[in-house]
């Protein structure tokens, strides 16, 4: 980038600070549950958007492609595991991916279009890189820290709407002036 005129540099917008704030409450949260905020923060990260339209669509695409692949993900590694119950990587896995991949579109045209590429990360997570021991909870916690963090997208974007703006700015400057005047020493 040139600094010379031609170029303008982004500026940290609303939209920016709200996905911050929501992944940072998320982190916050998880923090005192002594549980990793990595998906919670995502979750939040994904479902923020311009305004509540855009955070429904952006968030339901993930939550729902998320629950739609772990449920799919976890049935089809049991069907893996009756056949190879240590797990590991077989041929097998080769069709039962395509299989899933065929079943997620299918599920997501009739419940949630946009969900197919968070589903298919989280089918092929379960599909290839869990622990046998661990699938379940793992697509369960998945599952469900998606859900907190789309949550809480949904919740900062509803109390701090793009049309309130000017009123949170205004309170805002208002907060930080009356702040700075308290910490200025007398004379």
């Amino acid at each position: 980038m040139s600094f010379n005129g031609k170029y303008r540099l982004p500026t940290v917008g609303m939209r920016n600070l709200k996905t911050a704030l929501a992944a940072a409450l998320c982190a916050l949260a998880y923090y005192f549950l002594d549980r990793s905020p990595a998906f919670a923060c995502i979750g939040a990260i994904f479902g923020m958007g311009a305004d509540m339209e855009d955070s429904r669509r952006n968030g339901g695409n993930r939550l729902f492609g998320t629950v739609i692949g772990g449920l799919l993900g976890m049935a089809l590694f049991r069907i893996y595991l009756l056949v190879h119950p240590n797990g590991g990587y077989s041929l097998l896995l080769v069709p039962l991916v395509f299989v899933g991949t065929v079943l997620l579109i299918v599920l997501c045209q009739i419940f949630w279009v946009g969900g197919v590429q968070p589903g298919g990360v989280v089918l092929c997570i379960l599909l290839f890189n869990t622990p046998v021991e661990s699938y379940i909870s793992y697509a369960v916690n998945r599952i469900v820290d998606t859900a907190v963090g789309v949550l809480v997208a949904l919740l900062i974007n509803a109390l701090i709407p793009r049309d309130h703006l000017p009123q949170w700015l205004f309170f805002w400057r208002k907060f930080s002036t009356q702040e700075v005047e308290k910490t200025v020493p007398e004379e």
